[in-house]
């Protein structure tokens, strides 16, 4: 009986060491994720296609203004202000889907491949830049290869 619990000891504390070793062979990324956004295709053109959305909504409403002050009746521009409000309503909504659907995108792709970093480099977790002190490894460059190799 004395062996088999000694056994035991030696076989939980050989488990207990293993597990030991495994966390700090992890450790800690980090990851700057302004700097792997600027540095990704595909963010890239999502911003530009955001950016010229958002000019198209800029001139529709100087369009509007032109047209508004060609009116000459107040009935006509009481009209012309609620028919230019549901447009630019549903413009307005389209161009925040459009935003939200960009930055979803690529914020799923940068996270698939920050979790492809972090199996690779055996990593505990992942954490953004700013909420390390000290230590840590900086894997923004290694996200920025598998993103850009990824294309």
């Amino acid at each position: 009986m004395k062996k088999l619990g000694l056994a035991t000891l030696i076989l939980f504390g050989g488990f207990a060491m293993t597990m030991g070793s495994q966390a700090i062979a992890g450790g800690v990324g980090y990851i700057d994720y302004q700097k792997v956004q600027a540095a990704y295709p595909l963010a890239q053109q999502a911003v530009k296609e955001i950016d010229a959305k958002a000019l198209e909504l800029q001139q529709y409403m100087v369009d509007k203004e032109k047209q508004y002050k060609a009116l000459d009746t107040p009935l006509k521009k009481q009209n012309f202000e609620d028919a230019t409000a549901r447009e630019f309503t549903a413009k307005q909504d389209a161009y925040l889907k459009l935003k939200s659907q960009k930055e979803e995108l690529v914020y799923n792709k940068i996270q698939a491949a920050a979790k492809q970093v972090l199996v690779e480099q055996k990593l505990d977790a992942i954490v953004d830049f700013r909420v390390v002190f000290v230590g840590g490894v900086d894997i923004s460059d290694l996200v920025i290869q598998k993103l850009k190799s990824a294309n």
